[in-house]
């Protein structure tokens, strides 16, 4: 869950609301039903991220929600919440914030890495550009380029 929140700059909520099916595993694409603002948007999977996603159906094979609770009911905010709480505690992240800087920073991560600002304005389903820009905490100078989709691969190759 930490990891497709991450990966592709989802909302609790929006990782939450994934199902089975909103993954497009051919087109490596991500389907993001009514997302803040009640909007439809596709946000695409990373390699690495697809290949997370496919081991973790294999292991569970979930029904219809992606991460289903036991009952195989939608899974409430509270548990991811709580299991953000214990990776960072479980990496010895004391610093305060919650599971929103992820999207905090996969958006500032992206920019860094070059993708443009109005694509990840899209991809974060942002109406407003300035909305956008408060996410970025952080930007080296400029560069065009198609961004670093893949930044969980980048984790595991920073961390093993």
């Amino acid at each position: 869950m930490l990891s497709l929140c991450y990966g592709c700059g989802l909302r609790l909520n929006e990782v939450l609301a994934v199902r089975v099916g909103d993954i497009d595993g051919e087109r490596r694409l991500l389907r993001i039903e009514q997302g803040k603002g009640a909007k439809d948007r596709m946000v695409p999977l990373s390699p690495t991220l697809l290949a997370q996603l496919r081991a973790y159906w294999r292991a569970y094979r979930p029904d219809a929600w992606l991460f289903a609770g036991r009952a195989g009911t939608r899974l409430a905010p509270t548990t991811l919440q709580k299991a953000f709480t214990q990776a960072k505690q479980r990496a010895g992240v004391h610093k305060v914030g919650g599971i929103h800087g992820l999207r905090h920073a996969y958006a500032t991560h992206q920019l860094a890495a070059g993708l443009p600002v109005q694509r990840l304005q899209r991809l974060l389903g942002h109406q407003s550009i300035h909305t956008t820009l408060r996410y970025v905490h952080w930007l080296p100078s400029a560069r065009e380029g198609e961004g670093m989709l893949d930044v969980i691969a980048q984790l595991e190759a920073a961390h093993g």
